[in-house]
Formats: C-alpha cells, sequence, structure tokens
C-alpha cells in the first residue's frame, strides 16, 4: 500500500503571457510605458505550492491528497477542472464569497521572473479546514507558501503552528515550504524569525529558498547580498561556506532534521540532524535515520535540454526530494533526482510540463546527464 501524502496550502492560477523567441533587453526597455509589446498568447495553469509540489507528487506515483480554497468565481473553475483532470480535486474548499487567487508571471528571456500575486481565498486558509481524519492517514504532511497566506502567518505563526502540532501528534512526518514576501507588505513586516522558531521544532523535512530563508532570518545580510547581486539574480554571487551554511546552521539550531535550501540555477545545500533526532521523524514515513544522519553537502543542478522558465521549478524538486524519501531511496539518490526534477521542470512555462517519471530521470542520470559548472563550493 503506498504512503498517503497530504499537499496543503497555498494554490492559485497562473498566467504566463508568452513573449516570441529572441525578444531581448532590458525589463525597462521592453515594458515602456505606453509600448505595445506583440506576445505569443498565453499559458494558463494552475500555481501556488499544493499544485505545483502535490501534482508533481502525484505524477511521480505518489498517493496524494491536495487541501486548498478557491473562490467560487471563473478562475476557481478553472482551477478545479484543471485539477479534475488529475483526479485531484476532491480536497478542495470552495470560498462562495471570496476570490480565487492568481499570479500574472513575466517570464522575460534573461531575466528572473516577476510575479503580480492576488493571495485571494488562500489568506483564510486555517487549520480547521484540514480534516482530522485525513491527518491520521497521512504518512506525510506538506504545506506550502505560508508567507502569501494571511490567516497562517497572522498571530506570529499561530495557525501554521497548530497545522503543524496537530500533523505530528497523527505521526506525520512534516515538511515546510516558504514563498518570497514583499517586504513593503504586512507579510514583509511580519516577525518571521519568532514564527520560524516557534514552528521548526515541529517540521521535519524544511524546504524553503535560500532568498526566502536569509530574509526572514537575517535581513541585514539579504541586505548585503543585495548590494553584491547590484541587481542580478542573488544566488549567482552566494559561497556555500560563508553565505549559505550559516544560515542552515541556524535553521538546525532551531530544531530543523532535514534541510533542503534551494539555491536556484546552482542548485541545492542540505543538511541532515543526528540520528537519534531523525527517529523523531513520523514513523510512518520509514525514514532511514541511520544511512540519512549527520550528513551536508552541496547537490549541482543538472544542464536542462532548454530553458523556458523557472516556475514551479523548486516546488517539483521538493516533489521529487520528498517522493524519493518515501520510497526509501538513500539521501544521495533522492538529493539526485530532486535536481533532476528542477532541471526538467524549466523546460516547460508551467510546474509540470517538463516533468518525467524517476524511471526517466535515473535513466538520463546514468547516462551521464551533465552538471553545472564551477567550485562545489560556490552555490
Amino acid at each position: 500500500m503506498k504512503k498517503k501524502i497530504i499537499a496543503a496550502g497555498h494554490i492559485c492560477l497562473d498566467i504566463t503571457p508568452v513573449f516570441p523567441a529572441g525578444k531581448m533587453g532590458s525589463l525597462t526597455e521592453i515594458l515602456k510605458p505606453g509600448n505595445l509589446v506583440h506576445m505569443d498568447g498565453a499559458k494558463v495553469h494552475t500555481g501556488g505550492s499544493v499544485a505545483n509540489t502535490g501534482l508533481a507528487m502525484k505524477l511521480l506515483g505518489a498517493d496524494v491528497s491536495l487541501m486548498g480554497k478557491v473562490g467560487a468565481d471563473a478562475f476557481g473553475e478553472l482551477v478545479l477542472g484543471i485539477l479534475k483532470k488529475y483526479g485531484a480535486q476532491e480536497g478542495m474548499l470552495v470560498a462562495a464569497d471570496e476570490a480565487t487567487s492568481y499570479s500574472v508571471i513575466l517570464a522575460l528571456p534573461g531575466i528572473d521572473r516577476i510575479f503580480l500575486h492576488d493571495p485571494g481565498a488562500n489568506d483564510t486558509f486555517c487549520s480547521d479546514d484540514i480534516p482530522q481524519e485525513a491527518l491520521e492517514e497521512a504518512a506525510l504532511f506538506h504545506f506550502g507558501y505560508s508567507p502569501i497566506m494571511k490567516n497562517i502567518y497572522a498571530d506570529d505563526g499561530e495557525e501554521l503552528l497548530k497545522i503543524m502540532r496537530r500533523a505530528k501528534a497523527c505521526g506525520a512526518a512534516t515538511s515546510l515550504d516558504l514563498a518570497a514576501v514583499d517586504p513593503d507588505s504586512e507579510a514583509g513586516r511580519a516577525d518571521w524569525e519568532k514564527i520560524l522558531t516557534r514552528v521548526i521544532p515541529y517540521v521535519d523535512f524544511f524546504v524553503p529558498s535560500v532568498e526566502e530563508l536569509c530574509f526572514m532570518l537575517d535581513k541585514e545580510r539579504f541586505g548585503r547580498w543585495q548590494e553584491r547581486a547590484a541587481g542580478r539574480d542573488i544566488t549567482e554571487i552566494l559561497d556555500v561556506e560563508t553565505d549559505v551554511r550559516p544560515l542552515a546552521d541556524r535553521c538546525m539550531e532551531l530544531g530543523a532534521k532535514v534541510l533542503l535550501i534551494k539555491c536556484g540555477v546552482p542548485g541545492m545545500y542540505y543538511q541532515t540532524a543526528d540520528a537519534e533526532i531523525l527517529r523523531g521523524i513520523g514513523a510512518k514515513a520509514g525514514l532511514d535515520a541511520k544511512g540519512w544522519a549527520g550528513k551536508r553537502g552541496f547537490e549541482k543542478s543538472y544542464v536542462p535540454e532548454r530553458v523556458l522558465s523557472a516556475t514551479g521549478a523548486g516546488d517539483t524538486s521538493i516533489a521529487a526530494f520528498l517522493t524519493a524519501m518515501l520510497k526509501g531511496c538513500s539521501l544521495e539518490d533522492t538529493m539526485h533526482l530532486a535536481a533532476a526534477a528542477g532541471a526538467s521542470c524549466v523546460t516547460a512555462y508551467d510546474a509540470l510540463g517538463g516533468l518525467k517519471s524517476f524511471e526517466e530521470l535515473q535513466a538520463k542520470i546514468d547516462s551521464g546527464w551533465k552538471k553545472t559548472g564551477g567550485e562545489e563550493k560556490v552555490c
């Protein structure tokens, strides 16, 4: 029998305008006020952690229930219609008086993505929206994008804490992903260090991005990164030992057990606690505590066949990581599959279009799939 998984949290409709091939230039040149920019259609698909990570797990062979909230509107009908194609709509809530969340994603060639986002019904999602019976059956509970869900981060993360405590009390292994926030928004002003200090002790698999994590735990360091990057992608200028590892060590001090830090194109940093601590992970997950214990390293990305959009790459990497773990893979093989899933994802505009099965990914790895260059210490 397959181990049951819950993928809960943020869900939205993603709308990605497609810029013509060869369209290059700076953001200010392309999106100059008054300009008419000819486009090549638009890609419309589900987004957010629930859809990206949850459906990717399903496509990778896992038994997943999706739990999120949409509004009773046209965007909501589109989201539910897409989920229905995967047989994954049953756990969704439809709020009559709320709007469905959406994102307009500007994926310009050579420029990092820009998100225009409305959180919609995600803002009212709460612990009571997760059925107790489902939690009791789950081997793994994954929650994603709490920083763009108002109820979840309010009151120093009280609802998020309640959710994670409930999942742990039911014997499920728990996983938490974050999301980028607008620093000038209410979420950006929240005390994220306090929230994470409260919540991480109840998280078994903590899987944030390096930018999100630094903004939340060390704003001064994040400011220095921005200055060093000088407008470039921050992950291009980071060093594992001096930039990433201090954040990882802080997470371990807060109680993280298995830590995966997504570092963009270069790859992913991982670190695990000792075997005694790992034995505290829900028994239903079946983690090999001894085999996974006391490790850290940096998994470089595989070179993708092409790059259309990085939308969902981190989410699908997490999906592969968690699914491979539940299948009993070693930490090393799990990291290889996570990196391979991310490299496959960027070949399509949505999170799922480029995703391949574990068998296909493993075959590419075994055939000598090239990884990104550079020194191992460079993140």
